[in-house]
């Protein structure tokens, strides 16, 4: 329980008493430690119990935390208050007094006026360091916003006021906001302001770092800016990840963080591609200090300002950006747009980001990729130091089309990844689409990309066909015939004769087998009637293999699961035979297929 207000106000004037006590020692005024402890333990125990008292809904807890926090700020205002007492005491009641701003939003003025009086008093120094540590040390219950906001808010004030050393003050104190931000992100609810207003004060410690800024020249200046250009896209990261009830309510912060990067001279180009943050890190960052993976999320935080841009005109005017500008830049580099999408694997892959964010993300690259007329390619450049930038990319946008809470989101998924897979050189298209099969789980995935290989062959077999009779390159010709090899055979394998061994899981794995069956039928009908064997399928030892080894094996697979399902009745069972059935039907054309070819 609470003590009696007479009782408090009057323990906490007799401790605030004693820390000013005036004791000489040799002709020196002293003050005493041991009473300022005391003070300190006495205001923790106190703001303990009203943070205990409030959550039990007791309405006065706000009435005395106003009351306590009004004594202090009457005690620090006395003008017989000695400066030895304000700077000994500054190095202990910010920590405290920024507790009592937990109880309430009135608590929290009051707070941050107590904490702004000992900033305009002390040593701008000093200060930094009390703010740092105490922004560094809360405990439960006292990580919430409202503990941090008059801190950052002292803090802010603070780094205006520094004369000396301004860079590595600023780069000691970065890290200690964002690991705030970040504790903040993984604990924010939603409707929750007061996350809104510790966001605003990041966005002001920003502005007090570009005004520091404007006083340097020079080398100092260069990488103060870049230093600023990265807390920024961190920032914007933490706002958009934080606020997830309504993505708008962080307009506000996002408008204020794209102004600065224009001061910082980012462009919506080099940010969406990534040059711009690469340029930054290096000039900022070195591994070998300490905190340096506060800035762990840059690269998600360029892509989000810019598709903030994307969809928001009013931040692509505070940005200085034409975002069509920026696309019709970006769609005539094919370099440029697979730095875009490496970039955008930030976005897709990222689990804490709103699915907002990855429509919009997926709207971008839509509209990106609608663009591209022709796609050229430099013949120079080795497309292999690529693979690995084509591969991730396409696996965090399957990530979308698997995961997507809504069906249209998954489409427009799907039709990204698609376009995106017809940007590749065909070349390497085979590869990547490969690469994607052997790592995928998901039976259904591997259906849609299976389909994918499928509409290559017939994309490949139109241009062949058009291309008789006409003069075109024998070049051309193959790139569009690539995907008919006999590598395309070993999809099929994969699917109908695992390389664990044993026959595919069924029905699990119904829809993957459906589709390999369905390629295996096209690729031996198209050779069969077009006389030729590109694949190999025709030869006798792939028809034998395929028999006895992928096909026979299934149909002994799926005969026993019919038959054991057809003599339940239940809902598993039903289903079971629904999902056979296609795989039945298609499997058993094969098998005649091959048969038929076998007996010529």
């Amino acid at each position: 329980m609470i003590p009696g207000r007479t009782a408090i106000a009057a323990t906490l004037d007799e401790a605030l008493a004693s820390c000013s006590k005036e004791l000489v020692e040799e002709g020196e005024y002293i003050y005493s430690e041991e009473s300022i402890e005391k003070l300190v333990y006495f205001l923790n125990s106190l703001s303990q119990s009203l943070i205990t008292e409030e959550d039990n809904g007791n309405e006065d807890s706000e009435e005395v935390a106003i009351e306590i926090l009004g004594q202090i700020r009457l005690y620090l205002s006395s003008p017989r208050l000695k400066m030895e007492v304000i700077d000994a005491l500054a190095f202990e009641l910010p920590k405290a007094v920024a507790r009592f701003s937990c109880v309430s939003a009135k608590c929290l003025e009051a707070a941050e006026d107590i904490v702004d009086r000992f900033v305009q008093s002390v040593s701008p120094r000093d200060m930094l360091s009390v703010l740092c540590e105490a922004i560094s040390s809360p405990r439960e219950p006292f990580v919430v916003p409202g503990y941090y906001i008059p801190l950052l808010s002292g803090l802010a004030k603070v780094l205006s006021l520094i004369q000396r050393r301004h860079y590595e003050q600023v780069k000691t104190a970065v890290p200690v906001i964002l690991n705030v931000l970040k504790i903040m992100c993984s604990k924010s609810e939603d409707g929750d302001t007061d996350c809104e207003k510790l966001f605003l004060e990041a966005a002001r410690i920003s502005h007090s770092i570009r005004g520091i800024c404007l006083k340097l020249e020079g080398e100092n200046n260069k990488n103060l800016r870049g230093l600023l250009g990265l807390y920024v896209l961190q920032v914007m990261y933490f706002v958009s990840v934080g606020i997830t009830s309504d993505i708008s309510r962080s307009l506000p912060v996002v408008l204020e963080l794209s102004d600065l990067l224009h001061y910082c001279e980012s462009s919506y180009v080099g940010l969406i591609t990534g040059r711009e943050v690469s340029l930054m890190s290096a000039l900022v960052l070195d591994e070998s200090e300490d905190g340096t993976n506060c800035f762990s999320q840059v690269k998600l935080g360029a892509v989000l300002s810019v598709i903030w841009g994307y969809k928001n005109s009013e931040v692509a005017e505070a940005a200085k950006a034409d975002v069509n500008a920026v696309v019709m830049e970006i769609q005539g580099n094919w370099t440029r747009r697979w730095d875009v999408l490496d970039m955008l694997n930030h976005l897709f892959s990222c689990v804490n980001l709103p699915w907002e964010f990855k429509r919009h993300g997926t709207e971008f690259l839509l509209h990106l990729m609608d663009g591209i007329e022709k796609q050229s390619y430099d013949e120079s450049a080795d497309y292999s130091l690529y693979t690995p930038t084509m591969f991730s990319s396409l696996q965090a946008i399957r990530t979308v089309i698997m995961y997507a809470p809504d069906s249209l989101l998954r489409k427009s998924a799907f039709s990204a990844f698609r376009k995106v897979l017809e940007d590749i050189p065909t070349s390497w298209r085979f590869d990547v689409l490969k690469a994607l099969i052997n790592n995928t789980d998901s039976s259904s995935m591997i259906a849609l990309l299976l389909g994918c290989v499928k509409d290559e062959l017939l994309k490949g077999l139109t241009k062949r066909t058009s291309a008789e009779g006409d003069v075109v390159e024998n070049s051309e010709i193959n790139q569009y015939t690539s995907f008919w090899n006999p590598s395309v055979l070993e999809l099929v394998e994969v699917i109908l004769r695992p390389p664990k061994g044993g026959p595919p899981s069924l029905p699990d794995c119904s829809d993957s087998v459906l589709s390999a069956l369905n390629l295996y039928r096209y690729i031996l009908i198209t050779e069969s009637t077009g006389n030729s064997n590109s694949t190999g399928i025709l030869s006798e030892d792939k028809l034998r293999k395929a028999h006895s080894e992928w096909l026979l094996p299934l149909r002994t697979l799926v005969t026993g699961i019919m038959a054991e399902n057809l003599k339940d009745c239940d809902q598993l069972a039903s289903d079971t035979i629904c999902a056979l059935n296609p795989v039945e039907l298609v499997l058993y054309r094969c098998i005649d297929l091959v048969e038929e070819k076998l007996e010529c």
